[in-house]
This record gives C-alpha cells, structure tokens and sequence, in this order.
C-alpha cells in the first residue's frame, strides 16, 4: 500500500499548497514597480502557473517518477533534489539520535515505574509525562535558550557549529556539535521519550499480572530475570509500532526546532520554501518525509512480525 498512499499525499500536498494566497512570481514582481503587467504573465508562463491545477500537477508527477523534483523557484535556480540531499542527512542525524535517546530512557523509566508503582519515584515520572506532554515546544526551547545560553552561557543557540570551527581539533569538533546539539536533540525527544515511557509503564503492568509471570516467579526465576527475560519482552510487542510511528511527529517537529535554533536542516529548509512559494521545493521537502515516515511504518511492522513469532506463521 505504499505506492498509492504516497500518490494520495502528493495529490493533497499538491493542492493544499495551491490553496495558500500568493504565488512565487509575486515576490519577485509585486516590489518591483519596473516589472510589468505583461513581464509578470510570462514568469508565470515560464513557471507554468498559468495552466490548470491538474494540468500542473501531471507535469509534476511526469518528473517525480523519474525522480526529478524540479528546479527551485529561488533566485539560486539550483535543483530540488540537490538543495534536499544537502540538508537531509543534518535532519536523520538529529532524528536517529533523537529516538535512540527516547528509546534507551523510556523503556527503563516504563520498567521500574511498573515495578514500583505509586512510588515516590513513579509519582515523579507521571508528573515528568504531563509536564512532557503540555508543555509547547517552541516556548520551552525559547525558555532553554534564555537559561543555558543566555543566562548561564553553557550553550550555543544557533547553528551546528562555531564560526572558528575550523580551528578545533578532531575532539574539539565532536564537543563543538555536540554542544550544538543538546538542546534541540532533547526537544524533539521530549514528547515522545514521556509518551513512551508511559506506554511501556502500562503495558508492563498488564503483562506482569499474567499466569506465565506467576509461573515464571514459581519455578524459582530471579526477579529481574521475571521482568527483564519474560515481562519485558512481551510488554515491548506495542512499543515496536508506536517508534515506527512516532517517526512523523519528529520529522514534524524538526521544522520547529530547526527554525528556532537555526539548524540548516530540511524542516528549516521547508520553511524557507513554503514562505517563499516555492511549489516545487516543498513538495519535494514533503514527498522526501512521506518516504521517511512511510520507510519507519514499515520497519515498524517487519520489526513487530520479528518479536511476535505468531505473526510470521499467519
């Protein structure tokens, strides 16, 4: 079902970014009282934003399946796919890093507030969850700005690297980007590490009521070999689907971050292009994300077939 799920988002993509007032020849016109009524019309021509909606959209689609986005509507005239290959890797680093960080802390966090429920230490996780949950990104980042960066000078609040980078070391390097990349690596996680983390609480505390837990703790099994080798396993079946799933809301999310903290990325790339009209530019940024999530739903249920052997044999 992949293919025709991505021609479907194309075809809404496509005509929800026609639907936004404004098109990319105005800001090149409307300022410019030297450029005519009739000079407009030909860029508009040149562009094809004359033709009818469908009529651009099969244009579009003739040079996505070759795998041609297009050139940008930008002064620069570059390619789409060029100007996307050069910010994307920034993006799937923050990404990758993003959900390992939420993948190693919600999972032990899930687990001990399981085994010690209404603890002193569950009561603090569960208020950890709400605070994760409506707190806004972009006013916590803002907030986190002020404090290590502003305030206390600890950070960087920009960028993914000094301007003197070039005169660090090897190591200084790696501290130099790594600095860089704490705070917005620790956003874009935030929802989705309290999100979890509750999930895997709930799921384990259904699992371990099971008769095999029981059995498992008859026969003499330690207690962190009842939860971790028994519990655990079967309490992650869920948690395998809900990563792949949460791969949109970081890619989403990335446009947040990467435009407060000036991240030269593709979410920041995508801002730049749907503020400037640039109809071939975003849809490239969009088709390029659709992939991504439809990549991470995938792996999500071939992982989920892999821990769940009755799967496989249905």
């Amino acid at each position: 079902m992949m293919m025709p799920i991505m021609v479907g988002i194309t075809i809404i993509t496509f005509a929800v970014i026609h639907l936004a007032p404004g098109e990319p020849t105005d800001r090149m016109t409307d300022m410019n009282p030297k450029i005519s009524a009739q000079a407009k019309q030909k860029m508009r021509e040149m562009y094809n934003l004359d033709k009818p909606l469908h009529v651009q959209y099969l244009l579009w689609f003739k040079r996505f399946v070759k795998l041609d986005f297009g050139t940008s509507f930008s002064p620069d005239n570059r390619p789409v796919l060029d100007k996307i290959l050069e910010r994307l890797p920034i993006t799937i680093f923050i990404n990758v890093v993003s959900l390992a960080l939420i993948f190693v802390l919600s999972i032990p966090l899930g687990v001990i507030s399981a085994t010690r429920p209404y603890s002193l230490f569950d009561k603090g996780t569960t208020l950890f969850v709400f605070m994760g949950f409506s707190t806004p990104g972009f006013w916590l980042s803002l907030l986190m700005m002020i404090l290590f960066g502003v305030k206390l000078g600890w950070l960087p609040i920009s960028g993914i690297r000094s301007i003197n980078f070039d005169e660090f070391t090897a190591w200084g390097q790696v501290v130099d980007y790594t600095r860089h990349l704490i705070m917005p690596v620790l956003l874009s996680s935030l929802t989705s590490l309290a999100f979890l983390s509750r999930v895997t609480r709930q799921n384990m505390l259904e699992v371990i009521r099971q008769d095999y837990v029981t059995t498992a703790r008859a026969k003499g099994c330690t207690e962190n070999g009842v939860m971790y080798r028994h519990a655990l396993r079967n309490a992650l079946l869920p948690i395998v689907t809900i990563v792949g799933l949460s791969v949109p809301s970081l890619i989403g999310g990335s446009v947040i971050f990467e435009t407060i903290f000036s991240i030269p990325g593709m979410g920041m790339l995508f801002y730049e292009s749907v503020m400037s009209r640039d109809y071939p530019l975003v849809m490239g940024v969009l088709v390029i994300g659709a992939v991504l999530t439809l990549v991470g739903n995938l792996l999500a249920d071939i992982s989920y077939a892999v821990a769940d052997p009755r799967i496989r044999y249905e």
